[in-house]
């Protein structure tokens, strides 16, 4: 019977099952998105999940705890030098669950998991706080100036084709 055992064993010994979820935790930090069930993917996250929140403080102490349940020196420095600075202001929910449908061969439920920070299409707000850097009103009057002086020029422009418009009209009309 398993009353109290809350977390997924996936049918696997505890051996495999922490070697496994170690080297998925490596492929997530290094790729920043997996494809893999929607049952791993749910034991990964449980698992990465206090990895993430221990490399936002970059000790010693952590760096080690970090690489007890890694095993990897490229993902540990990965984490902390990349992941890290991007996920300090979050307080929790840095992995991102998205079911993709049904395996062929088997019909297993898939899913990609990915972290959050590192998505553009879903965090377009990264891409607003680079923006804002400088003065939004220093840059604003340059660009009127710019486009007043080709306005100029591109009126005559415009007026030919509605000349035309007007030829084409009267013909058919007649």
């Amino acid at each position: 019977m398993r009353h109290g055992k809350k977390f997924n064993h996936l049918g696997r010994t505890a051996s495999h099952r922490s070697a496994m979820l170690s080297n998925m935790a490596c492929s997530l930090i290094e790729h920043k998105r997996i494809n893999t069930t929607v049952a791993k993917a749910k034991a990964l996250r449980v698992y990465v999940e206090p990895l993430l929140t221990k490399a936002k403080e970059d000790t010693t102490h952590n760096r080690r705890t970090v690489f007890a349940y890694l095993q990897s020196k490229e993902a540990v420095t990965e984490l902390f030098r990349t992941v890290a600075p991007k996920i300090a202001e979050r307080n929790g929910g840095y992995t991102r669950i998205i079911k993709t449908g049904f395996r062929p061969g088997d019909a297993a439920d898939m899913a990609m998991i990915e972290l959050v920070d590192f998505n553009e299409l879903y965090n377009p707000n990264a891409e607003e706080k680079k923006a804002t850097r400088r003065s939004r009103r220093s840059s604003a009057p340059k660009k009127e100036a710019v486009a007043t002086i080709p306005s100029k020029e591109e009126a005559p422009k415009t007026e030919e084709p509605k000349a035309e418009a007007a030829d084409s009209t009267d013909e058919t009309a007649e």
